[in-house]
């Protein structure tokens, strides 16, 4: 019986998940969480055998979360199930250490198969990712060339949605439990990157890439 761990501060998903997991006979859902916070205490009390993270979390990130869960337990298989855009964040988890990543939209059977493909050692992303990757490996650089925000750091990427999403600086920093002064560090970073002139540029732009996501 292999042990899984959900993390989702969706309580529904990770509902859905739980009983799409404990339908199979050899996998049994031992832990739920919706913090990575939580999930960290979750995780040394379980020493499940596969954590399923969302990006999108309270306080520290979905991809952070992966970062420590490896450095407890360097073999440890991480599963992302987000409704992010795979194109923009399945090479950034596969960085952080995920062996997998699937789209929440995706049906229970494929959900499972990516469980399974991770448990036996393998990695699991669409055939599309999966060739960017392989290209960005023979050419020993980031095969992701097409978005401008894939200039963007891990946490100025979140900053960045969370702006699009309309949370104000201090919102912001509340969510992401960084100073204020931070945030607008973070601000201008992005701004520099992505040559946003202005707030008003910046919040345009993150906007428009959200709902570009179709989360509006």
């Amino acid at each position: 019986m292999k042990k899984i761990l959900l993390v989702d501060d969706h309580p529904l998903m990770r509902k859905g998940l739980a009983l799409t997991l404990n339908a199979e006979t050899d996998l049994e859902v031992v832990a739920q969480s919706e913090s990575a916070e939580e999930a960290l205490d979750a995780f040394e009390k379980t020493m499940p055998d596969l954590v399923i993270v969302d990006i999108s979390l309270p306080g520290m990130s979905g991809l952070e979360l992966i970062k420590h869960l490896l450095a407890l337990k360097p073999d440890v298989a991480v599963l992302v199930v987000s409704r992010h855009d795979e194109a923009l964040y399945a090479e950034r988890a596969i960085r952080a250490g995920a062996r997998g990543y699937v789209v929440k939209l995706e049906a229970g059977e494929v959900i499972v198969k990516a469980v399974r493909r991770v448990l036996a050692g393998g990695v699991y992303v669409s055939e599309e990712i999966n060739e960017r990757l392989l290209v960005g490996m023979a050419t020993g650089r980031s095969s992701m060339t097409e978005s401008p925000l894939e200039v963007l750091s891990d946490r100025e990427l979140e900053v960045f949605e969370l702006t699009g999403r309309g949370l104000g600086t201090r919102d912001i920093a509340e969510r992401l439990h960084l100073s204020v002064k931070t945030v607008e560090s973070y601000r201008a970073r992005i701004k520099n990157k992505l040559n946003l002139n202005t707030a008003t540029e910046l919040m345009q732009h993150a906007v428009q890439w959200v709902e570009s996501e179709g989360e509006g």
